[in-house]
C-alpha cells in the first residue's frame, strides 16, 4: 500500500511539474497570450452579448437607416435602421455555437473512424480512407455550398453541412498517430494480457491522440466560423433577417463604397474570431509539442 501511495504521489508530482512547465510556455508567448484573450472576450460577449446590446437587433427603424457610427449607434446602422453593434453582439453567439457544434461533431465522427482506421488495418482501412479521400477530392467550401443547397437554408442545415465536410480531417490525423502508436511496447503489453481491441483504442490509444485533437480543433474553430460566415454571405446560410455575421456582411455588400460600416464592422468580428483561434492554436500546439518542452 504505501509503496501504491508513494507512487501515486510521484505521478501528481510529475503531472504537475508538466502542466506548470506548459503554462509557462503558452503564457510566455505573445501570440497565444492574444489567442486567448481574443477568444475570452468572444466568449464572454456570446454570454452576456444579448443582456448588453444596447438595441433589439431586429428592431427596425426607417428614420435612422444607414446612419455612420455615432455615440447613439456605435458602429451605425443598416439599410433597415437596425443597430449594427447590437447585432454583432448578438451574431456572436450565433458564430460561437456553430463552430462549437460543428467541431464536436466532425470531431467525433472523425475520431471514431481514424481510431478503428489505424488499428485494424486491412480491408477496413482501405474502405474508410477511400471513403474519405471523396471527401478530399472536393474543395471544402464548394462541397458545403452543395450539401446546404441541396438542404435550404437554416442553422442546422449550415451545421450538418459544414460538419460534413470538417470530419474527414480529424479522421487522417487520428489514423496517422494511430499508425504511429499501435506498435509501441505497451500496446504490445496491452495485447499480450488479453486486452480487448475497444480497451486498447479508447483507453491505451485515444490519451495519447488527444492533444493532436486538441490543436487541430482549435485550429479548426476559426475555419469554421469563415466558411458559416462564407455559406451566409452566398445567401445558403442563415436566413435572414438573423444577426449571422456572414449574412450581415451580404446585406451591406451594395452599400459598400458610400455606407462602408455596414459590410465592415461585421467583416472586423469574423477577422477577429479566426484570428483568435488561430493564434491560440498556434500556442496550445507549441506548448502540447513534447519536443518544444524539452527544449
Amino acid at each position: 500500500m504505501k509503496k501504491e501511495e508513494g507512487e501515486e504521489k510521484a505521478k501528481e508530482v510529475i503531472v504537475s511539474s508538466d502542466f506548470r512547465l506548459m503554462l509557462r510556455l503558452f503564457l510566455r508567448s505573445p501570440t497565444s497570450l492574444t489567442g486567448i484573450i481574443i477568444v475570452l472576450i468572444l466568449i464572454v460577449l456570446a454570454i452576456i452579448g444579448p443582456y448588453i446590446a444596447p438595441y433589439d437587433p431586429y428592431l427596425q427603424n426607417i428614420d435612422e437607416r444607414l446612419k455612420p457610427p455615432n455615440w447613439k449607434h456605435l458602429c451605425g446602422t443598416d439599410q433597415l435602421g437596425r443597430d449594427i453593434f447590437s447585432r454583432i453582439l448578438y451574431g456572436c453567439r450565433i458564430s460561437l455555437s456553430i463552430a462549437i457544434l460543428v467541431v464536436l461533431v466532425s470531431t467525433s465522427i472523425g475520431l471514431i473512424l481514424g481510431l478503428i482506421s489505424g488499428y485494424l488495418g486491412g480491408i477496413v482501412d482501405e474502405v474508410l480512407m477511400r471513403i474519405t479521400d471523396m471527401f478530399f477530392a472536393f474543395p471544402r467550401l464548394i462541397l458545403a455550398m452543395a450539401v446546404a443547397a441541396a438542404l435550404g437554408p437554416g442553422l442546422y442545415n449550415v451545421m450538418f453541412s459544414i460538419a460534413t465536410v470538417s470530419w474527414p480531417v480529424y479522421a487522417r490525423l487520428v489514423r496517422a498517430c494511430v499508425l504511429q502508436i499501435k506498435n509501441e511496447t505497451y500496446i504490445e503489453a496491452a495485447r499480450a494480457i488479453g486486452a480487448s481491441r475497444l480497451r486498447i483504442m479508447f483507453k491505451h490509444i485515444l490519451p495519447m491522440v488527444i492533444h493532436a485533437i486538441i490543436v487541430q480543433s482549435t485550429l479548426d474553430m476559426g475555419g469554421v466560423i469563415l466558411l458559416a460566415a462564407g455559406l451566409g454571405f452566398l445567401g445558403l446560410g442563415a436566413p435572414p433577417p438573423t444577426p449571422e455575421w456572414g449574412v450581415m456582411v451580404s446585406e451591406g455588400r451594395m452599400y459598400i463604397r458610400a455606407q462602408w460600416w455596414v459590410s465592415t464592422f461585421p467583416g472586423l468580428a469574423i477577422f477577429l474570431a479566426a484570428l483568435g483561434f488561430n493564434l491560440l492554436g498556434d500556442g496550445l500546439r507549441d506548448v502540447l509539442d513534447v519536443k518544444e518542452r524539452r527544449e
